[in-house]
């Protein structure tokens, strides 16, 4: 199929949280909208995450707009838990998600979009929400001689859990809470070691009593860019601290170079390994945006605040740090959509595309 077959006020690419929390949004105010998403159910990369992932905020800490995330206030969420919700949000509020539609390029003429799918089906929008998030393309650095290792590599984004690995000599790469999180799994299972750049940095989960993310609101600094949502201290209760010091698993200086059977550390030492584990964050995906200005030279979205530098109609939603720390999480993404909103509808009410009349539906 290549036609156009709908005219919509805003198409939004990407049904995880922030394409939820934006639908969400654009339903209160009556919008033409349509939520476009290449998986087959809403919840975004949440069902591809690894088994035993817990948010390492509670969850009166993350939900979305208009649904509070069930359970005790203080309770931290699971995985599992999180994509029940997430499809539950998307029932309730009858989100208008089209699945398994998978947008390859967004072209701009005459101030309105089209918008490609893989399916050759085209969409016409007078406005484009990416929400595509900053999760979608793991990211693995270069490491020397790691083409040549002849053992198993594999990025968090793969990673579900220990079942497979037992009995291995495994390294972990990262610092983060993903990294300290696998590395504990594995050491079920395996022997382990955490590579890391620097050293790990655990902040109590709990002070005085409170979240940390309560003390983050009561100080204002949710508001900044400050801390990172990909590489925030690991937030801990204590269990990884002791268990990093009981040396249930360890941790070295990222090594130096990748051979064919293992890893060279800092000292020179070579060490004969089974697994390499990357928990090295991620890249957003926007490939299907190269025909507009929103990249610059160095590969980063020019945006202000989720608002597109250079192209008038589009907007972001879930970038890491778009307006602060949160903006890639689950309690981030509603006030961020709720950000760009009154910017969307005074764009929609001051300008008519030229050419939008013109589209048969």
């Amino acid at each position: 199929m290549n036609t156009i077959t709908q005219l919509f006020d805003v198409v939004v690419i990407g049904a995880g949280q922030a394409g939820l929390a934006s639908g969400w949004h654009f339903k209160q105010q009556g919008l033409n909208a349509l939520i476009l998403d290449e998986q087959s159910q809403p919840g975004g990369n949440w069902r591809h995450y690894y088994d035993s992932l817990e948010l390492f905020s509670p969850a009166a800490y993350s939900s979305l707009p208009g649904l509070p995330f069930p359970g005790a206030p203080g309770h931290y969420p699971v995985r599992d838990e999180v994509v029940r919700y997430l499809k539950e949000y998307a029932d309730l509020f009858q989100l208008p998600i089209l699945q398994n539609t998978q947008v390859v390029r967004v072209d701009q003429e005459d101030g309105g979009f089209q918008i490609t799918a893989a399916n050759g089906q085209r969409m016409v929008a007078r406005a484009v929400v990416v929400a595509s998030g900053a999760f979608s393309r793991p990211y693995i650095p270069d490491v020397p001689g790691l083409e040549n290792f002849r053992g198993a590599h594999l990025h968090s984004a793969e990673y579900r859990n220990p079942e497979a690995f037992s009995g291995q000599r495994i390294v972990v790469i990262g610092a983060a809470n993903s990294a300290v999180q696998i590395a504990h799994d594995l050491a079920k299972v395996a022997t382990v070691t955490l590579a890391t750049r620097e050293p790990v940095r655990f902040v109590a989960q709990r002070i005085l009593g409170a979240d940390f993310h309560f003390w983050l609101k009561w100080t204002g600094l949710e508001k900044t860019r400050w801390l990172s949502d990909q590489s925030t201290p690991v937030l801990d209760d204590g269990t990884y601290k002791k268990a990093l010091k009981a040396e249930y698993f360890t941790q070295q200086a990222m090594f130096t170079q990748t051979t064919s059977t293992g890893v060279i550390w800092t000292n020179g030492q070579h060490e004969r390994v089974d697994t390499l584990v990357f928990a090295t964050g991620f890249r957003p995906n926007l490939s299907f945006l190269e025909s507009l200005p929103v990249m610059d030279e160095r590969g980063r979205v020019m945006q202000r605040d989720g608002l597109a530098a250079h192209v008038p109609g589009l907007y972001f939603v879930g970038l890491p740090k778009q307006r602060n720390f949160a903006s890639a999480t689950l309690r981030g993404v509603g006030a961020d959509s709720g950000y760009i909103l009154p910017h969307l509808v005074h764009y929609l009410r001051t300008h008519d595309a030229e050419w939008l009349p013109k589209v048969q539906p």
